[in-house]
């Protein structure tokens, strides 16, 4: 071998066994560390204070895909964590997350909120954030109707997602769970509900709210029907009617967060509609809890963006999906 192959074979050692030393240390901030900075951080926001709580320079604050600095949006309306309080934590991404209700005053809203660490710092912060008055499927709340986005935090407090501890021999390994989130992406791009690999009757919760009857369908029941009424049908699951599913395709995924221990994953999505549709894209952070490696339960919080809005707003940026207004008509009155 030439002297400038062994100098190039040489590099390449020493960079395999710096990446394998570095690996053999393990992750630099296990769950408890995890736990620790995502509850520093959410104190802070309470507090109103970016200096109560360990930010990098160069910190990154996204709130429902608009980017806001430290100090400003939820850093002054937020004022207590909700009744309803999940904490998720993957020390192989360094990431954790919160899912719940939050209080703003005198009002509540259902959040995901998912910080990255690094070196024992904060990174990053993303915010969904869903609030009573936003905007939902069929465009703004209407005087007098129930909010249009499906916010219901009462619901979500009688029913929150688990806070467990799967045995080690019940888990799905990582690479499991992951493909599993897939299938279900995979099942609304192809609307074919078979191809997702769920539980009969899997739950799903939007914004709080139980998803009626034929969710992926322009709505036809209500997100509350009325006494007596029975009610979703049995057959209802997370998986209904996504043969006639109003979208084109499930664009910009990424999941951060795999909590192996509590068998929860933290998945995003934009759903893309068909052309020429009048109904918004959904842009949304879901948590699926997963048992006997199928999903039980989906838990969401969205948004439903202007259409020249680019989200998620995160890397791959190329992924990001603004439309020109004119592309999608403006819902009826």
């Amino acid at each position: 071998m030439s002297r400038y192959g062994l100098l190039i074979a040489g590099s390449v050692m020493l960079v395999l066994g710096g990446a394998t030393k570095a690996s053999a240390q393990g992750p630099s901030c296990d769950r408890a560390c995890l736990r620790t900075m995502l509850d520093q951080y959410l104190t802070a926001v309470i507090k109103h204070d970016p200096a109560a709580a360990p930010l990098v320079v160069g910190f990154r604050q996204t709130e429902n895909a608009i980017n806001v600095r430290p100090g400003n949006g939820m850093w002054k309306t937020m004022t207590a964590l909700g009744k309803v309080q999940r904490r998720y934590l993957d020390p192989v991404s360094g990431q954790a997350a919160y899912y719940g209700t939050i209080e703003e005053g005198s009002s509540t809203a259902v959040v995901t909120i998912r910080v990255r660490v690094e070196n024992k710092q904060l990174t990053e912060a993303e915010w969904y954030v869903a609030r009573a008055d936003d905007p939902g499927l069929n465009g703004p709340r209407q005087p007098g109707r129930p909010p249009a986005n499906l916010h219901n935090p009462e619901y979500l407090a009688q029913n929150p997602p688990p806070e467990r501890v799967i045995a080690s021999d019940k888990r799905s390994d990582r690479a499991a769970l992951v493909r599993i989130v897939n299938s279900y992406f995979d099942a609304i791009t192809s609307h074919d509900g078979s191809v997702a690999l769920t539980h009969p009757g899997c739950g799903r919760v939007e914004n709080g709210t139980p998803a009626p009857a034929g969710r992926f369908l322009p709505p036809i029941a209500p997100a509350n029907p009325p006494a007596g009424s029975g009610g979703p049908p049995a057959t209802n699951d997370c998986v209904s009617g996504l043969e006639k599913f109003n979208g084109q395709m499930v664009v910009a995924r990424r999941i951060p967060l795999a909590d192996e221990e509590a068998q929860v994953v933290l998945a995003y999505a934009v759903f893309i509609r068909r052309p020429g549709s009048p109904t918004p894209r959904n842009v949304f952070s879901e948590w699926f809890v997963i048992d006997e490696a199928k999903i039980r339960t989906v838990y969401t919080a969205m948004f439903y963006p202007p259409p020249e809005l680019a989200v998620p707003n995160w890397p791959p940026y190329d992924g990001n999906w603004p439309l020109p207004a004119t592309i999608v008509p403006a819902p009826k009155e």
